[in-house]
């Protein structure tokens, strides 16, 4: 998976996630960062890695790929250290359930 593909995927799944009103950061170290301001509807989507976020998700592309396609549970990713959480804690697992379905 490349970042243009998890933008895409970011931007399909959080299109649903009405309510969420925060800013979310998906960073993919030296792969980019996708930062989506769902305070807007629809959410805004940016690649601005400097933008401050409410919950910031730090793991590589193919561990995301992994969420999405359910062969990486985010919950064993973060226990195992492939998964960083900065910020709220709460806002993350919505996020975990969203990125799921």
């Amino acid at each position: 998976m490349d970042i243009e593909t998890a933008t895409d995927k970011i931007k399909q799944k959080l299109a649903y996630a009405a309510g969420l009103n925060a800013i979310v950061k998906f960073d993919f170290g030296d792969d980019g960062a996708v930062v989506v301001d769902a305070d807007e509807t629809p959410p805004e989507v940016s690649d601005d890695a400097d933008t401050e976020a409410d919950v910031t998700l730090i793991c590589t592309l193919d561990t995301f790929e992994g969420f999405l396609n359910g062969t990486q549970d985010p919950n064993m990713a973060f226990m195992m250290g492939k998964l960083k959480v900065k910020g709220s804690m709460g806002l993350a697992l919505k996020l975990s359930s969203i990125l799921e379905d």
